[in-house]
């Protein structure tokens, strides 16, 4: 999926993890020969020590590199913050099928299986999604069965009403409904174009602010640690950006847990403690 925005971002979308980390360290070194080119000529027409343009810069490095602290944890607080909220939206849909798993199996059949089945193939196909295989095709399976599962809940209605469970049927099955629309915007929202590119006009204003205070070649060493790091840190700001493509994405355990149990717990051995249907009377002992 590709970021908004267009140009820079659409651009950056489309390269590797790694190839984004040598792109913005290759930029940055490139900022930082030029900031570096600029340093020296300043130093030779001034006639000064390079020591006394490091001292004179150093406040100014200081900012720079403060003002781009600052924009990386903010940076990084907003894409893990949309990464959480995609992690917990997985718990809530597996506690939303799995409540929706138990209430039908207080209907009757064909009722209780057809939903327990349709909500298996549901769960089992939701995962497959979230994995990336197939992205396309599995939205038109995920929509396709929440048709049939809805479908399923109107058939049952009568036997929702004959148990007394019409409001709560209807309530689990509007929730797991909701969270599917809520997986779906939350795997659609990403980092603002606007706010990426500014830190990327930052990173490479940074490292000519670097270089222009660093005109011999004593710390450069130091300075190209830190420029790794730097593309690093926006590599994997990418990464979590990416929430359908990206290397780390959100944990389907629970979703898995909920379908392994479902598996576990066909419809009928819920019916172990039941009472025996009544006998007919006149029938033959």
């Amino acid at each position: 999926m590709s970021m908004e925005g267009g140009g820079l971002t659409d651009w950056l979308s489309r390269l590797s993890l790694l190839e984004v980390a040598l792109t913005t360290f290759a930029a940055m070194l490139l900022s930082a020969i030029a900031g570096n080119f600029a340093g020296r000529f300043r130093l030779a027409r001034s006639g000064g020590e390079a020591d006394d343009l490091a001292s004179q810069d150093g406040p100014l490095v200081g900012g720079t590199l403060g003002l781009l602290a600052l924009l990386l944890a903010f940076s990084f607080a907003m894409v893990l913050n949309r990464y959480e909220t995609r992690r917990e939206l997985v718990t809530q849909e597996a506690n939303a099928i799995g409540t929706a798993y138990l209430r039908v199996q207080l209907l009757d059949e064909p009722h209780r299986s057809r939903l327990s089945q349709l909500l298996v193939a549901y769960t089992d196909n939701r995962i497959e999604l979230a994995n990336g295989a197939d992205v396309s095709r599995r939205l038109q399976v995920n929509d396709a069965l929440l048709t049939a599962i809805w479908a399923a809940v109107t058939a049952s209605r009568e036997s929702a009403l004959a148990h007394g469970i019409t409001t709560p049927l209807l309530l689990t099955f509007n929730d797991l409904i909701d969270r599917d629309t809520d997986r779906k915007v939350a795997r659609q929202l990403q980092f603002p174009p606007e706010v990426l590119k500014l830190l990327l006009i930052s990173l490479v204003a940074a490292a000519a602010v670097v270089g222009h205070s660093v005109p011999t070649g004593r710390t450069w060493p130091c300075a190209l640690v830190l420029f790794a790091v730097l593309a690093l840190s926006v590599s994997v700001i990418t990464d979590l950006n990416r929430p359908t493509s990206g290397l780390e994405r959100e944990s389907q355990l629970a979703m898995i847990m909920q379908l392994q149990a479902m598996r576990n717990s066909p419809p009928t051995i819920y019916d172990r403690f039941r009472s025996p249907p009544p006998r007919a009377q006149g029938a033959v002992e």
